[in-house]
């Protein structure tokens, strides 16, 4: 692994998930990061955008919980069966991360729609095509159109989702849900133990949902142990432990 800086800890700025709470972290910017090291970052509960690899550091707050599924022990619930059963025709390909027109214009569409925001082309190429580890992508399609793509980190024991992106006239088909399903599933068939999922925050919509996939497992910042989530209660005492 190269590093271009050592650990730091940002300033303190606005949440981006909860309203009113403040966010600050520690980064740092590195490349030629291998497979086992990633993993190590993965089970330490940091995330990474392009070279910028981050874990939050809000010692406030205990909401950010990083969340990853069990591949050998996960079964759909009824809720995503009937997921799969909506995209029984959506075609998936796994595949070397490759920039293309179409994909950032399904992500300028993803931004307004979803968030009210405004993209460009050059932060969205560092987020998702700046290359530091190993990485790949899903693309679905429907009816032969390219309905969406996720961006995926690929360490020595797990795939972990970095974003997923899809069309919005394509909203009745659930695709976030079957996504984290075959992306899942793909990391079981490469013999991997783990599929990352970011981090769960119970009190945000967009973040709660990830418990509702199973068998997985929570990290406690406290002692760095993952709980298997019948063991993990998300009003314990936690603290968040600088490095």
């Amino acid at each position: 692994m190269k590093l271009f800086n050592e650990p730091v800890l940002s300033d303190e700025s606005p949440c981006p998930y909860i309203k009113n709470n403040k966010w600050r972290c520690m980064y740092f910017f590195a490349s030629d990061v291998s497979g086992e090291e990633l993993e190590v970052m993965f089970s330490r509960g940091w995330r990474k955008f392009g070279m910028y690899y981050f874990r939050p550091a809000c010692i406030s707050c205990n909401e950010c919980i990083p969340i990853r599924v069990r591949t050998r022990e996960f079964i759909p619930t009824k809720s995503q069966k009937r997921a799969l059963k909506v995209c029984v025709n959506v075609r998936v390909e796994f595949r070397e991360l490759e920039f293309r027109d179409e994909i950032y214009e399904i992500y300028q569409d993803h931004s307004l729609t979803r968030f009210n925001k405004n993209s460009n082309v050059e932060d969205f190429y560092n987020s998702f095509y700046t290359r530091s580890c190993p990485t790949m992508q899903s693309e679905y399609y429907i009816d032969n159109t390219l309905a969406g793509v996720g961006f995926i980190d690929v360490s020595s024991n797990a795939l972990s989702s970095i974003y997923f992106i899809y069309r919005s006239e394509f909203n009745s088909y659930r695709l976030g849900t079957f996504s984290v399903i075959k992306e899942t599933e793909q990391a079981f068939s490469r013999g991997l133990d783990y599929y990352y999922l970011g981090y769960f925050i119970k009190s945000n919509q967009s973040m709660a949902y990830k418990n509702g996939f199973h068998i997985n497992e929570k990290m406690d910042w406290k002692t760095g142990s993952w709980l298997h989530e019948d063991d993990f209660m998300q009003d314990r005492d936690q603290e968040l432990i600088l490095p």
